[in-house]
């Protein structure tokens, strides 16, 4: 017994001591509680993105330089933050969104712990650049542990006052140079960069009236640019037309009276809405049954903020089940806008979970909504497309010959290439059929295998627009677009873009095709053929990518308007027609002024770099010639007049170049402009009753068939960029002898 007693005293004496019970430091309280808010530079991203919402900004310019982890910049245009509130700004818990614990029941903003900046500034170095309407200059500050400091050793830490515009720049530099753990744990800048863009996207889809742009420091060309639009629009901006050719939309409200009521809607922003007999109304935009991809794209809004909801990712995923091949995912974008009553945001320190009251019957309610969308769209479609380039054609011999080879060898044959060769020469090998080129620049175009209309029945008539194709091609031969000489570094930087983008197979197919005719004028669909292949091109993409070369900056021809137009009606014109004019600060008169002050005041410059004349009285007089005999549709002018104040970024020399060629190049690409009026029926010389509207399809016809082809075909250079949707391989005259060879 003694021997245990003292074995049960030593291990009683053996257990430690509790260790006391300490308060934490401030600083290691909020290192801690920065690493539960921001997890990589997306995260940070998304916060700050959400606090330019917040402030109603209608432009948002993201920079990145490392995947965020060197730099991470954004700009945007709201309210601004008052210089007396600069002080307490990256402090813990200070908001501007609520002031007692019952406002998180009616919450209608994105942010409201006031958390997102002070963890920011304890991870990394944060500078804040703003300015409110009312300043007379932007005021700058520096944050370090969620305090400002001094950007220099002995100066104040007070707010300096610099030059800026309305809004706020957000700049943060080193994130986690001080927490190495989660830095070494991060991806490569490329997979962060990734993830940025994947937040830009879904924030811009959602907020479709809001312009953004991201893109990395150093680089021109941003990989990310929406202009205010729809949601449509911005889905198909972003994730490309084979999306948005698929997809379909409908509105779906809480059950009224046993019933649920319904709209399909194509337009309009996501969460836009109210109803009035629901307590929850839903937006919903998702591919039908022949779209499909490995990965579901699910893009989820609650009260307008971007959230992951795995029950009804589930739900909605389980409608494609009987439709979608096995493996294969869809597309979906849906809007939920719900009572705030009903909806407890505090759940993560991310905010990127909510809950809400009737979860489940809201989600029945979609999806089946959903699910009898898609049974009315109809069953799957098939379609098939043959290489662009490249293919291959088979001998008599059964030698596989590269394509384009067999092509250059029989582009100089004839169907008398068989006849008898001279004694001692060696025998001609013949040329099959289907590898024969039966084209010329002067064979009959589809157009004229139509009736022509009323107004071109005439002998006289027909004599003169083969008189004025003569013109023109006359005129062609003597008047070139010679690239202007230019110094400028931006200039030559643009330029060498242009050339370093140079696809040279599609370049190729341009430059040897010949015309076939115009498909669709709304759709801007084209036909021309290529050696033994037939090609469907967009010709309005096309006439942008030529109209925006650079080639020719400070030496654009220019078309004297007589009498001068006035510039300040026609912006109010186009503003009138604006609809998203509400989502800015300012009046419409007060937008119509601040356009007509930065086209005045930079007049000078418009004049020398692109022949745009503004007079000091804002008349315009003269308009710059992009492509010789082509005339752009007047309809547009207005339209052009006013996206260049907010659509051109005037700070930096090389954006302003490129944003204004790629402006002036929207109202040089045919078709109608957005304040066209119907068109009146008029009377011919014959007495027959004609269409201004057909006079009009007419001779844009002419233009694009006998100007803008031409121009394309001696001066585009084409970018790989448009192989994705608008140069499309249709039919291939092998390919069409094998399959009459079957039947």
């Amino acid at each position: 017994m003694g021997d245990l007693e003292s074995t049960v005293i030593t291990a009683l004496e053996s257990q430690p001591e509790p260790k006391p019970i300490r308060r934490l430091q401030d600083s290691v309280i909020n290192r801690i509680a920065a690493g539960e808010i921001i997890h990589r530079p997306a995260s940070a991203l998304k916060e700050l993105l959400e606090n330019c919402l917040d402030a109603g900004a209608t432009s948002i310019r993201v920079t990145v330089k490392e995947g965020g982890m060197k730099l991470l910049q954004i700009q945007d245009n709201g309210c601004g933050i008052k210089k007396s509130d600069l002080s307490i700004l990256a402090h813990r818990f200070t908001t501007s969104k609520l002031s007692k614990f019952s406002d998180l029941s009616h919450l209608t903003t994105y942010g409201f712990r006031g958390e997102a900046l002070a963890s920011i500034s304890h991870v990394a170095n944060l500078t804040v650049v703003t300015k409110t309407r009312k300043d007379s200059c932007a005021w700058k500050a520096i944050y370090a542990d969620g305090e400002m400091t001094a950007a220099q050793k002995g100066s104040s830490a007070d707010p300096k006052p610099c030059a800026g515009n309305d809004g706020t720049i957000v700049t943060v530099e080193n994130l986690f140079y001080n927490v190495p753990a989660r830095l070494s744990a991060l991806r490569s800048s490329s997979e962060e960069y990734a993830r940025i863009l994947d937040v830009v996207t879904k924030y811009a889809i959602h907020n479709a009236g809001v312009s953004f742009l991201c893109k990395k420091v150093g680089v021109s060309a941003p990989d990310i640019s929406t202009p205010s639009s729809t949601t449509k629009q911005a889905i198909r901006l972003l994730y490309g037309q084979a999306v948005a050719k698929d997809l379909l939309s409908t509105d779906i409200s809480a059950p009224r009276k046993g019933k649920r009521k319904r709209d399909a809607d194509d337009g309009g922003p996501g969460g836009s809405k109210s109803d009035e007999d629901g307590n929850w109304i839903a937006q919903a935009h998702f591919t039908d049954a022949n779209y499909h991809t490995k990965k579901f794209v699910f893009l989820l809004f609650i009260n307008n903020r971007l959230v992951e909801s795995s029950r009804i990712k589930k739900a909605l995923e389980a409608c494609y089940t009987g439709i979608l091949p096995k493996g294969c995912s869809p597309f979906i974008y849906l809007s939920i806008q719900l009572d705030p009553t009903t909806v407890d945001v505090n759940v993560h320190p991310t905010k990127r979970e909510v809950h809400f009251l009737e979860e489940e019957a809201i989600t029945e309610c979609i999806a089946d909504a959903i699910q009898t969308k898609l049974a009315q769209h109809g069953e799957r479609t098939f379609e098939y497309q043959t290489l662009l380039t490249g293919g291959v054609a088979t001998s008599d011999s059964g030698k596989s010959v590269k394509g384009k080879e067999k092509v250059r060898e029989n582009s100089t044959g004839s169907d008398t290439a068989s006849s008898t060769p001279q004694s001692g020469a060696p025998a001609a090998k013949k040329i099959l059929s289907q590898h024969k080129v039966r084209t010329s620049g002067a064979d009959r175009t589809l157009d004229s295998m139509f009736l022509p209309t009323p107004t071109q029945s005439g002998e006289g008539d027909n004599a003169g627009a083969r008189h004025g194709i003569d013109a023109v091609k006359e005129r062609r031969k003597t008047r070139e677009i010679p690239q202007s000489i230019c110094y400028l570094t931006s200039v030559l930087a643009l330029r060498e873009n242009v050339k370093n983008a140079k696809h040279k197979e599609l370049t190729d197919i341009l430059q040897k095709h010949v015309f076939v005719g115009v498909v669709d004028l709304v759709r801007e669909l084209s036909v021309v053929q290529v050696m033994t292949k037939l090609y469907l091109v967009n010709h309005g993409a096309l006439a942008a990518i030529l109209s925006a070369r650079p080639q020719t900056i400070r030496q654009f021809p220019r078309v004297k308007l007589d009498p001068p137009a006035p510039l300040r009606p026609l912006i109010t014109l186009a503003v009138d027609a604006e609809q998203n004019t509400e989502l800015s600060k300012l009046t419409k008169p007060q937008i119509v002024d601040s356009i007509t002050h930065i086209l005045i005041s930079r007049r000078d410059m418009l004049r020398e770099y692109f022949s745009l004349g503004i007079t000091m009285e804002g008349m315009v007089d003269s308009l710059p010639i992009l492509i010789h005999d082509f005339t752009p549709n007047l309809d547009k002018l207005p339209l052009f007049l006013m996206r260049l104040g907010p659509q051109v970024n005037w700070n930096s020399e090389q954006e302003c170049f490129d944003t204004f060629l790629r402006e002036l190049a929207y109202f040089y690409v045919p078709g109608p402009g957005p304040l066209a009026t119907p068109s009146s029926p008029g009377q011919n010389a014959g007495g027959d009753y004609t269409t201004n509207a057909q006079q009009e399809e007419g001779s844009e016809k002419w233009q694009i068939e006998h100007v803008l082809f031409p121009a394309m075909k001696r001066y585009l250079t084409a970018p790989k960029s448009l192989l994705t949707r608008d140069v499309v391989q249709i039919a291939s005259l092998p390919d069409l002898y094998r399959v009459f060879e079957r039947c």
